[in-house]
């Protein structure tokens, strides 16, 4: 478990990919070392456990919004998670021994397993794409790779690394190999250390941005003696002087029904002088309820609407919700009824003098394939509102940053993050922040929006080449299964 706990040194907020790879390169030693598959279901087990118990420890912290009602369920959502997320890598580590039980082999099998199951991971079940191996290097140069290769291809890397230093220390390897993988690995996890410049690419008609971070702890949020106090720090960020090109509210920043909602709107939008406002709010359409973000222009009026599609499961609605709300089990983020109803589409919405966007609200940054869903219709600007207050303010916030990041890179799109309690930041095309506000301050930005990339090579061509690639590998795995010679263990 220890050495799970190392390598998940490498997610944010540690980011020390140069302590992840080694303990990445001792994992699949330990495999090529032999043993039985049941050893090597022990070892993946325990070295997931330790590894999704440090980064995903934040999980405890929704449940102590309301401590008196839920805290009790905290320890079991980290257990449960981790030890749940701990039995896919035995599996991994299991399956990867039935392919090739020791040697060098070993390694090559346990790496495509590996790969696979960190991408079905990202999509099965509604997916949870949350500290894969490859978001190590996203506080790296090495993250501008995934503008070509996405997560999943960064993740390769992240094996490539591990495999590449243990094949540096095998003794039966010709010293020429051994200097060859040791230059790899210090290129790849040294690289965080040197700088790396990218020109300025923002012009000076760029349309300004005002990014509203109103500080709204959530277990304070909905309480009728707090909500005038944070409704005040929105409308006073919105009309503070001079008057941006758009104004940007979090996730659910409205405190009432968007139908209950008019004379705040209006509020906003006279303040705003009449540009336009975004802001996350929830919606009824009969007796269904919607997390949506919601675009306003003159006089308060509604001109887009976007409701989130990829919902929290366990938070925003409960698997099989109906029964289970009978015995009273709804989503923690869900304030009306059983939970929130997903949404129709994917579409792109309009912001006059901005251009074309990709909505995005909260869990959906963590997914590629939510922009790649917009089809051949390329945005000009992605807008993510959220509430991280769910998350705490150590791991949680700081990873879904680095999603947010990510997605940018990818796609070669800035990206705007307005966050209810932080981290609100401006992203541009190459995955920097351009001006942020901190976790636990309230206040606005107003920065200069950069312009789109050039299409990337993964805005194309998404996931698939990784798949096909992995697919190819794990066939020749598979075939090659019975002509195996056992190569013998690695030297020491």
């Amino acid at each position: 478990m220890a050495l799970g706990a190392l390598a998940g040194l490498g997610q944010a907020p540690f980011d020390l990919p140069f302590v992840a790879v080694p303990a990445f390169g001792v994992a699949l030693w330990l495999q090529a070392s032999g043993g039985t598959r049941r050893a090597a279901f022990g070892r993946g087990f325990a070295f997931g456990v330790g590894y999704f118990a440090l980064t995903l420890h934040w999980i405890v912290q929704p449940f102590l919004v309301d401590a008196a009602a839920t805290a009790w369920m905290a320890p079991f959502a980290l257990v449960f998670l981790a030890g749940g997320l701990g039995l896919f890598w035995a599996g991994v580590f299991a399956a990867a021994h039935w392919l090739r039980p020791m040697g060098r082999p070993a390694i090559a099998a346990l790496v495509a397993v590996w790969c696979a199951e960190e991408m079905l991971r990202s999509t099965v079940f509604t997916g949870f794409p949350w500290v894969l191996p490859g978001h190590i290097w996203i506080n790296a140069p090495q993250a501008e790779l995934a503008a070509l290769i996405g997560q999943h291809g960064l993740g390769l890397l992240t094996f490539g690394c591990a495999s590449a230093l243990v094949l540096a220390l095998d003794q039966t390897l010709m010293r020429v190999t051994r200097v060859f993988s040791a230059v790899w690995v210090l290129a790849f996890t040294g690289l965080p250390y040197l700088p790396v410049s990218v020109p300025e690419v923002t012009g000076p008609d760029a349309p300004v941005i005002r990014i509203v971070q109103p500080n709204a702890p959530q277990d304070q949020k909905f309480d009728p003696d707090h909500i005038p106090v944070f409704l005040n720090r929105l409308l006073t960020a919105t009309g503070a002087d001079p008057a941006p090109d758009l104004v940007v509210w979090p996730e659910t920043a409205m405190p009432y029904l968007l139908e209950w909602s008019d004379d705040i709107l209006m509020q906003a939008s006279d303040l705003a002088h009449g540009v336009p406002v975004v802001t996350g709010i929830n919606r009824r359409d009969g007796d269904r309820y919607f997390n949506t973000l919601v675009v306003t222009g003159q006089g308060g009026a509604v001109t887009a609407v976007y409701d989130k599609e990829h919902l929290v499961p366990f938070g925003e609605y409960v698997p099989f919700g109906e029964v289970l709300t009978r015995f009273g089990i709804n989503g923690l983020a869900a304030s009306q009824g059983g939970g929130f109803s997903a949404g129709a589409g994917r579409d792109l919405i309009d912001i006059p003098g901005i251009g074309r966007a990709r909505a995005l609200i909260c869990y959906e940054a963590s997914f590629a394939e939510e922009i790649l869903a917009a089809g051949a219709d390329r945005p000009d600007v992605l807008v993510l509102v959220t509430n991280d207050a769910w998350f705490g303010t150590f791991a949680g916030p700081y990873q879904h940053l680095a999603h947010a990041r990510l997605r940018a890179i990818e796609f070669g799109l800035p990206l705007i993050r307005s966050a209810n309690t932080g981290i609100s930041a401006l992203i541009d095309g190459h995955g920097r922040i351009l001006d942020s506000l901190p976790i636990g301050q309230a206040g606005h930005l107003d920065i200069a929006l950069p312009p789109p990339l050039p299409p990337t090579l993964y805005s194309r061509t998404g996931d698939w080449p990784m798949v096909a690639f992995v697919t190819l590998w794990l066939g020749l795995l598979l075939g090659g299964r019975r002509k195996q010679i056992d190569p013998g263990p690695l030297t020491h």
